[in-house]
């Protein structure tokens, strides 16, 4: 597929599409949408020690048959136990004796502070538990602080990102590409799902007609083109396979300028 892959700032490369199991739950029904996504075509994983369904998103992996290094795990570090005990925890959830990138959930987890836990975010990529090591919902500041101690830099930082907070986030993914720091965006349909009737759908109805597409694969090429990682999610093959097929989306800079302009218009929201 063309959304290919980004390399990080460890030598190692991340697909530029996720499928996320955020709001997924759990149960069989979780197992076999991960279980589908895979057997379209999605080759990465994102799920949480706070979503509860790791196990979940490891049964889906064995469901689907494709081997373990055809397939990029991210889990994520959610403070339900010490770090140590939760990255042992993810692994014998999932299944797996590694997860290809192991991200701290949010800033607030950083007790007593973020270089005491990012020295132990270092320790457990120097064990082999997680080839890659990154963080989440971190702002500028907190990117800032992290980096004045870090022996191994993020490689990546996810955050919320879509048109309605890019005024707010843009200057994340600046800093981040500045160093280094691969941004990925979650919510990237926020846009369409939660906030319909806004200042984007216009543009991204125009657009999507003028390309032959559907909205919400015009707002994922718009991210695609803002060269973050995107990480969304759905119960529908269908839809899975029209995420996938975004990336054969290549938007004009003038067209995601007008994206840009009209999430600004309505940033209030």
């Amino acid at each position: 597929m063309p959304w290919g892959t980004i390399q990080l700032n460890d030598g190692t490369s991340i697909p530029s599409i996720a499928y996320g199991t955020w709001k997924l739950g759990n149960g069989q029904a979780t197992t076999d949408h991960v279980n589908d996504a895979l057997s379209v075509g999605f080759t990465h994983i994102d799920t949480a020690q706070v979503y509860r369904n790791e196990s979940e998103a490891g049964e889906g992996l064995r469901a689907s048959g494709v081997s373990r290094d055809k397939v990029y795990i991210t889990t994520k570090y959610s403070g339900r136990a010490d770090i140590e005990t939760s990255i042992k925890n993810s692994l014998e959830y999932l299944g797996v004796d590694y997860v290809d990138l192991y991200l701290i959930h949010g800033p607030d987890l950083a007790v007593p502070d973020i270089p005491t836990l990012w020295k132990k975010m270092e320790k457990i990529q120097e064990d082999g538990l997680a080839k890659s090591i990154g963080v989440s919902n971190f702002n500028v500041k907190e990117l800032q602080t992290l980096l004045a101690s870090a022996k191994i830099k993020p490689v990546a930082n996810q955050i919320l990102f879509h048109p309605y907070v890019l005024a707010r986030q843009a200057p994340i993914v600046a800093f981040g590409a500045q160093h280094g720091i691969v941004s990925e965006a979650y919510s990237v349909l926020i846009p369409i799902t939660r906030h319909p009737g806004g200042a984007v759908d216009a543009p991204l109805q125009t657009i999507a007609t003028r390309h032959g597409a559907q909205p919400e694969q015009v707002l994922l090429a718009w991210a695609k083109a803002k060269g973050v990682v995107v990480v969304t999610s759905s119960t529908k093959t269908e839809r899975m396979q029209g995420y996938l097929s975004a990336g054969d989306l290549n938007l004009s800079d003038a067209e995601v300028a007008t994206i840009d302009a009209a999430g600004l218009a309505g940033s209030r929201r």
